[in-house]
């Protein structure tokens, strides 16, 4: 029998005793569809649980081997050589979990003479894996570090005493510690 495919009789079985309770799922689900969710409104973004307002970012600039980090504040725009990269969720796991970093960005690209940016990217980038969700350009590599909130000011670090000079202007002598010599 050419062109017939063997069907392994725990195949057959399992997909006779599987037909009833498919059946009976389709028949006592509500026919309802659920109602839309709205769109997330950005400007709530750090009264969540877990959100930073600042994902700190690393750029590679294939051309020139050059490695920028810098951040990009929750909802408003940076640039990196030609991209627009706008940040519009940063999140991080809370202390007693797995550290982990995730944000949400949107890359667009403007070249000049160009009229309408170019988009490349939106998604989710996150921290731990950043081949998962990669922005794939020819010339720039962009990937997230960390999800980070604005620290305080830090002091100002202590100044040392200043270092007064001997007295005779003389370095002390080894000898002067009391020790006598021969």
């Amino acid at each position: 029998m050419k062109g017939l495919v063997e069907v392994k009789p725990y195949f057959l079985a399992a997909a006779l005793l599987l037909t009833p309770v498919v059946a009976l799922a389709q028949a006592t689900a509500p026919a309802q569809q659920p109602a839309p969710t709205p769109a997330p409104s950005y400007s709530d973004v750090p009264s969540r649980p877990g959100s930073q307002t600042i994902a700190v970012l690393q750029g590679l600039d294939k051309t020139t081997a050059r490695v920028s980090t810098f951040n990009a504040p929750v909802g408003s725009q940076v640039s990196f050589g030609t991209l627009r990269i706008t940040v519009r969720d940063c999140r991080t796991k809370p202390a007693e979990e797995e550290p982990e970093s995730a944000a949400y960005l949107e890359i667009d690209e403007t070249l000049p003479g160009q009229a309408q940016p170019k988009h490349w990217f939106s998604g989710w980038m996150f921290a731990s894996s950043p081949a998962v969700s990669a922005l794939e350009h020819p010339v720039y590599d962009v990937w997230l570090l960390a999800c980070k909130t604005p620290s305080a000011q830090a002091p100002a670090p202590a100044t040392p005493a200043p270092v007064t000079p001997a007295p005779s202007g003389k370095a002390p002598s080894p000898k002067a510690g009391g020790a006598k010599g021969n």
